[in-house]
């Protein structure tokens, strides 16, 4: 296993990825990616479902359920990071699969998976997606 960040908030978000990665693992998804960054966003997981769906994975921790818990705590701001970036992967492609984003919401005691979670065509009505996932 890699050495572990610095910083505290740093080393708690891969703890957390390392959990939602282990869980979706047993739930039959295989790693193709982790961190992927772009100028604009980036990605914590990125998985493919065994139906060959490319999965973006947002990992959200919390240490307490105030405000909503963690999967309330993504914005609209990270919904586009996370898409921008996602766009940007799927360019890179030269074919190109089904797909989605999926959130990893870990709270005190709780893993919460929400496949969907924010759709896609998002970027589209803001000019920033080419149209080409769904």
């Amino acid at each position: 296993m890699p050495a572990l960040p610095a910083s505290s908030t740093t080393r708690q978000g891969a703890l957390a990825e390392d959990r939602a990665l282990a869980y979706l693992q047993r739930q039959g998804l295989v790693p193709v990616e982790r961190n992927y960054r772009c100028k604009g966003g980036e990605i914590d997981l990125i998985m493919r479902a065994a139906d060959d769906t490319l999965v973006f994975v947002e990992v959200r921790k919390r240490g307490g359920r105030g405000f909503g818990g963690a999967a309330a705590s993504i914005t609209l701001t990270k919904q586009r990071r996370v898409l921008r970036a996602a766009s940007h992967y799927l360019a890179t492609l030269d074919r190109l699969p089904p797909c989605r984003v999926d959130v990893v919401a870990l709270d005190p005691g709780r893993l919460e998976w929400l496949r969907n979670a924010f759709d896609l065509g998002v970027l589209d009505s803001e000019g920033g997606g080419e149209g080409r996932a769904s």
